[in-house]
């Protein structure tokens, strides 16, 4: 009787969890970035045991000279021993291939805060039940072996998406390169990082009632930082046993060899140990950060409309509405009327246009001017008149 009270049953806690989750399945979106030839495809397919890239046409010289970075998603449900997994690869093809790469990584980031605010949308709705989690967990960065650290695109788009990703630097194509020379590239890329104050993501410590092994295992992957790997989709039979590797004229490199590459230590901290945490960690950081711009962005615009309501209704409400109002309420007015008074020039010239049947080249590249004009003037000039006023 004395054993039978003791237990209550909330030990069966983690088993209820583990349950709905296995029934409910898990999703992850990984984003695979660097310039064309380092291998991210070929990676990809030996991380997952897949081919995401069989329909893949390669561009020629002709259309790679006038591509620019653009987003392919690829979509897979991988099932291991009864867990479902819904695994998306966002990759960059284009990324780094032009002559001047100086806008490169705006793509990159435009999908990335596009993910953000989508899911901010889904959550803020009213049916938040079957919400489908787009974010992009994990960040891929390929680095070339050819180079002496980061180059100076790497640095450009590791600071414009270190804030809003988790960034896993990757040596592409370590089998290029002798040991010395990988351990050489790393501190130097290490060293670049820690200058330009650069955050990459950071394994979480262990706690302090874990087992020694998996501490090891830990300290060992922090120590791979950066991953130097190799990639392969070819099997090759090696003393007997069949491994999956690239053949050269002196031997065969294994990818799954320790000695040759990190791929192994790669695959376990991405799938193994820390796939759960780039997922918590793109919740509870990057997310929040966006989440509070947005309500940050939110809040001063319903500011602003509730201080321009109240400005109206004094300025309706009687004769002494000028000794009424503060002189930023007065300014804020007049340029309201001036932006007013453009855009009723420009309707006017608008249908003058119309009326005249000016359908030639030229006609339609000034419709195209003042429409465009009073679109920018409907939108980015209002708001920017408005708040330098506000700011007074």
């Amino acid at each position: 009787m004395s054993g039978d009270r003791d237990y209550i049953g909330f030990a069966t806690l983690p088993e209820q969890v583990h349950r709905k989750s296995v029934k409910r399945g898990f999703e992850f979106t990984l984003m695979v970035l660097g310039e064309t030839g380092l291998g991210k495809s070929t990676l990809i397919n030996s991380l997952f045991l897949g081919d995401l890239y069989k329909d893949r046409r390669i561009p020629d010289v002709a259309e790679r000279v006038a591509k620019t970075t653009s987003i392919e998603k690829k979509t897979m449900d991988i099932e291991e021993r009864g867990v479902r997994l819904r695994l998306t690869i966002v990759d960059t093809p284009g990324f780094g291939d032009a002559v001047n790469c100086e806008d490169t990584w705006k793509a990159c980031s435009a999908y990335i805060d596009e993910q953000f605010r989508q899911y901010f949308t889904d959550e803020s709705g009213l049916n938040r039940k079957n919400i489908q989690d787009n974010r992009v967990h994990c960040c891929l960065y390929f680095i070339p072996p050819y180079g002496h650290g980061l180059r100076q695109i790497d640095l450009e788009v590791l600071r414009r998406l270190h804030r809003k990703v988790n960034v896993v630097p990757v040596i592409a194509k370590a089998d290029t390169l002798t040991t010395h020379e990988v351990k050489k590239l790393k501190e130097r890329i290490l060293a670049d990082i820690e200058e330009h104050e650069i955050q990459i993501y950071q394994f979480p410590d262990c706690d302090s009632d874990e087992d020694e092994e998996f501490k090891q295992q830990d300290k060992e992957l922090k120590a791979c930082i950066p991953f130097a790997v190799v990639g392969s989709s070819t099997v090759l039979e090696v003393a007997g046993k069949k491994v999956r590797g690239r053949q050269y004229p002196w031997g065969v490199v294994e990818v799954e060899n320790p000695k040759h590459s990190d791929f192994v230590k790669l695959r376990t901290m991405l799938i193994s140990t820390h796939m759960q945490d780039l997922k918590d960690v793109t919740q509870d950081v990057h997310y929040e950060n966006f989440r509070a711009q947005c309500i940050s962005q939110i809040s001063q615009q319903a500011i602003r409309e509730r201080r321009y309501l109240r400005i109206k209704l004094k300025r309706d409400s009687g004769p002494h509405f000028e000794n009424s109002i503060s002189d930023t309420d007065r300014l804020l007015l007049q340029k309201d009327e001036e932006i007013r008074r453009m855009q009723d020039i420009l309707a006017q010239m608008q249908e003058k246009l119309k009326a005249t049947g000016q359908v030639g080249g030229g006609g339609v590249g000034l419709r195209g001017r003042v429409g465009s004009l009073g679109n920018d003037l409907d939108s980015a000039d209002v708001e920017k008149k408005r708040n330098s006023i506000i700011d007074v």
